[in-house]
């Protein structure tokens, strides 16, 4: 019976993977993965999700397209991005960018070793596996709101697998490419990405986790 602290030590464990070993996640458990995902709650149950998932040559090939994109063209999202980060917000994405430079030796100023691991994102972190995700254009913010619930439960299935995982935007600001290479008609927003494999708990980007805020921070109790 799983219990409240066994979905808590799951929550505890997961974190952005940014360093994968090459060798691949069998189908059958990648399957047990979506399946698990697929029960999340959505608006009116619409269901809104649709994923493609590379595997193997696919990966590679998309990985070699994506980077010449990424070198040639410009990003063009289909939901816009936030119009800026302020206050805590942006407290927060800076603390956790200088942690992650830090951990992989990129010093404050140098501009070119944070270019570089940002282009990072767009090798998939050396991910034997990404999932696209998209969702109808016409449920707007309500499929996107559901779609972000499948994110959480597909990391979280992952872990309890020993998977690890890295949700990407950065790859889905790249929407017309990734129309254009995986067919994905204009009727559907392209969300988000998420490269997942095994993770390299060598590598030093793996070395640093994100803290959390306590609940003083974000909750208002009324009674």
């Amino acid at each position: 019976m799983t219990t409240f602290t066994d979905l808590d030590d799951l929550l505890a464990q997961r974190h952005s993977c940014r360093a994968f070993l090459a060798d691949e996640v069998p189908r059958e458990e990648i399957e047990q993965v979506l399946s698990a995902a697929r029960r999340v709650p959505s608006w009116c149950n619409a269901q809104p999700w649709e994923v493609i998932v590379t595997s193997g040559k696919e990966t590679e090939a998309f990985r070699t397209a994506l980077q010449d994109e990424v070198a040639s063209g410009a990003p063009k999202p289909d939901l816009p991005v936030p119009s800026s980060y302020s206050g805590v917000y942006q407290d927060r994405r800076r603390t956790c960018g200088w942690a992650l430079y830090e951990a992989v030796g990129v010093q404050k100023g140098d501009r070119e070793g944070s270019a570089r691991q940002m282009m990072e994102n767009f090798t998939l972190f050396g991910a034997p596996h990404c999932l696209i995700l998209s969702s109808p254009v016409e449920l707007g913010a309500y499929g996107a709101m559901d779609s972000g619930g499948f994110v959480t439960a597909f990391t979280l299935a992952a872990q309890a697998l020993g998977i690890a995982s890295i949700p990407q935007a950065a790859i889905a600001s790249y929407a017309p490419f990734l129309h254009r290479y995986f067919g994905i008609g204009e009727d559907r927003l392209v969300l988000c990405a998420i490269s997942f494999g095994y993770e390299d708990r060598t590598h030093p980007a793996n070395a640093f986790r994100t803290e959390r805020a306590e609940l003083s921070e974000f909750v208002e109790w009324r009674g």
